[in-house]
């Protein structure tokens, strides 16, 4: 019988943001593997995790989680920790894989299930959705992300911060992840393009030291790496005006 790997998106970071299939999918496996920087820290999925399983179910297995310059550093990183994932397959009928936010949306896990489908060939892969920092952080804020036929982009500011430049001359709501360490750049582009009014980001959201702030406020200091910006659509044409 085939192993099955499946990703669990934990949502971004409070425990009550996860959801009943993903609970279920966590207690489900035989382990659970939660991705660290180090060996020694705890992350913010395993945080989240140890309130639906026992501690001793989880494993912690190391990524390059913020490496961006060192290629050859990074995929040493991604094949050892593809490997690691890979022998407990071996071993076991069902390992889970917890990811902070979604599976499917800038996630490790992406690039896990690509070297563990090569490393253990007919793994079975599957992915339970998880609630985005997005929308976590629209909830606790108050800003609308869609109405009508408005688009929705979402940049990742480590992209660059043209790429977001362009995204915001546009006539939607724009989304800005991973953007702490580019905070004045973002905050530049914002009042360039005129949306700085109705903007607002947050970090360690649904923790202790969640914070939660207009943008216009953003001086220049560097933010936590995870922050996460709204920026919503110009809306001039009352209730409804987007339809």
């Amino acid at each position: 019988m085939s192993s099955r790997l499946v990703g669990v998106g934990v949502g971004p970071g409070d425990p009550e943001l996860v959801t009943v299939k993903g609970v279920n999918a966590l207690r489900a496996a035989e382990v659970v593997v939660v991705p660290v920087m180090d060996s020694g820290e705890e992350g913010r999925a395993e945080a989240t995790v140890v309130h639906y399983v026992p501690r001793d179910k989880v494993l912690r297995v190391v990524f390059a989680l913020n490496e961006r310059t060192d290629r050859a550093r990074r995929e040493a990183a991604w094949d050892a920790a593809g490997e690691r994932v890979a022998e407990l397959l071996r071993r076991h009928a069902s390992v889970a894989f917890a990811t902070i936010g979604d599976p499917n949306v800038y996630s490790t896990f992406t690039y896990l299930a690509q070297t563990v489908a090569q490393a253990v060939p007919g793994t079975v892969i599957e992915t339970v959705p998880g609630i985005t920092a997005m929308q976590d952080l629209a909830a606790r804020s108050g800003a609308v992300l869609t109405e009508g036929t408005e688009p929705l982009t979402l940049v990742p500011v480590t992209a660059g911060s043209a790429v977001l430049k362009d995204a915001l001359a546009g006539p939607g709501t724009v989304v800005a992840y991973k953007f702490g360490r580019q905070a004045a750049e973002v905050a530049e582009a914002l009042r360039e393009t005129g949306r700085i009014r109705d903007a607002v980001w947050g970090s360690a959201l649904g923790l202790a030291q969640e914070t939660i702030r207009p943008a216009d406020e953003l001086d220049g200091e560097p933010l936590p790496y995870l922050s996460t910006l709204i920026a919503p659509a110009r809306r001039l044409g009352g209730r409804g005006g987007k339809l």
